[in-house]
């Protein structure tokens, strides 16, 4: 029976190497569309010790398995470091077996990259709390580590505590959200105990932003809540926007959203839009750049009769805990960079047929906030906007 250094020997015959300059240079090129993929194959101990940076991590006793979801395509370069080179040959071997056509195993491994004073990574890592809280994000594929240490190093804006903000909210902080910013100026009121499950009987009268962070901390001390108690304005919202990567739109008025839209176009962020009425919702992102804004979708705000609020014309308690969490998913999802946005499209849910259907929206090159022409953006006054077009 052959020995393993016999067997070694073997695999070095047919399977290509590269050393670790040669890893280097390729190294530079991963980020291009047209760059290797990096997989670290050794054990999650070696990984957080160092690292090259932007790799893939998948350990090798898991290889086989996990192969197909991070990499579907078997002609891309596909580059394999371990340790020191072995257990690199070995998983090349297996990656052929299943049909990668372009393979190699990196000789002598990090300890080569190391010594050639190439830079070594050291992530954040997840805590023994973190791997146990989070653990049925971990064994998803389009997760991962990498994926739920993304979104414990996020930030998301929710503009309202109530209706929308509670589903969000909580979905938002269960998930590992590091940051969430929640934007409510106003207070726990009984009526809003019907739908906004983020509160209880006994705080009403408490400040919803308050109420929502002593829920959401409940659910998970690892999340940040940053309060902002206190009515959006023009003149404030870029400053309470700045340096969050999303915003979650759950507010119930014209004026409101469309400084919500300007804003987050003028800096570039996606804002994930649900509104709700009686049996009925509907969900869409509006992603600079990628799709249209909101006000590609409502030039102008509606007549009043034809959208009334939830307090003039009521809202199923239970339809903002799936519009919500349909906002929820999708700001997840945007985190993450994985799947299809809805970036373009309005998806309509009618709680009475119990269905959904979807529209396609456009974006209006003559939009005078995102339009080819557009100018650079000065909020105006949303107020007068919308009472002079009603």
């Amino acid at each position: 029976m052959a020995g393993i250094n016999e067997i070694v020997s073997k695999l070095r015959e047919t399977i290509r190497e590269v050393d670790a300059e040669q890893l280097h240079s390729r190294w530079k090129e991963a980020g291009a569309e047209d760059g290797p993929l990096i997989i670290d194959v050794r054990e999650r101990d070696e990984f957080v010790d160092g690292h090259v940076e932007g790799c893939e991590f998948i350990p090798r006793g898991t290889l086989e398995m996990k192969i197909e979801n991070i990499e579907s395509n078997r002609e891309r370069e596909i580059l394999l470091y371990c340790a020191g080179g072995t257990r690199s040959l070995f998983a090349a071997k297996s990656l052929e077996d299943l049909g990668y056509t372009n393979v190699a195993s990196v000789a002598g491994g990090f300890r080569a990259w190391k010594q050639q004073g190439f830079p070594v990574h050291i992530a954040k890592t997840l805590t023994p709390e973190q791997m146990t809280r989070y653990s049925r994000h971990l064994i998803i594929p389009e997760v991962g580590e990498k994926g739920q240490t993304k979104l414990l190093n996020s930030k998301v804006m929710m503009l309202g505590a109530g209706a929308l903000g509670s589903p969000v909210g909580l979905y938002l902080a269960a998930a590992g959200v590091g940051q969430i910013g929640i934007i409510d100026s106003d207070v726990v009121d009984r009526s809003n105990l019907q739908r906004q499950i983020l509160h209880t009987d006994e705080r009403i009268g408490e400040p919803k932003v308050e109420s929502a962070k002593k829920t959401l901390q409940a659910l998970n001390p690892d999340v940040k809540i940053e309060m902002h108690n206190t009515r959006l304005t023009s003149k404030n919202i870029l400053e309470i926007f700045e340096g969050y990567d999303l915003v979650v739109d759950g507010g119930d008025n014209f004026p409101t959203r469309y400084l919500i839209n300007d804003a987050c176009v003028k800096l570039g962020i996606p804002n994930v839009h649900g509104s709700i009425f009686r049996f009925e919702g509907q969900v869409t992102s509006f992603v600079p750049h990628v799709g249209p804004c909101y006000r590609c979708l409502y030039p102008e705000p509606p007549p009043a009769e034809f959208a009334p609020s939830c307090q003039e014309a009521g809202v199923l308690g239970v339809l903002p805990g799936i519009v919500g969490s349909l906002q929820a998913i999708e700001t997840i999802k945007l985190l993450l960079g994985v799947g299809e946005s809805m970036a373009g499209r309005l998806l309509l849910f009618d709680g009475l047929k119990t269905n959904f259907r979807e529209l396609k929206l456009r974006r209006d090159p003559g939009c005078a906030v995102c339009g080819d022409d557009a100018g650079p953006i000065e909020f105006i006054d949303y107020e007068q906007f919308c009472s002079v077009s009603l």
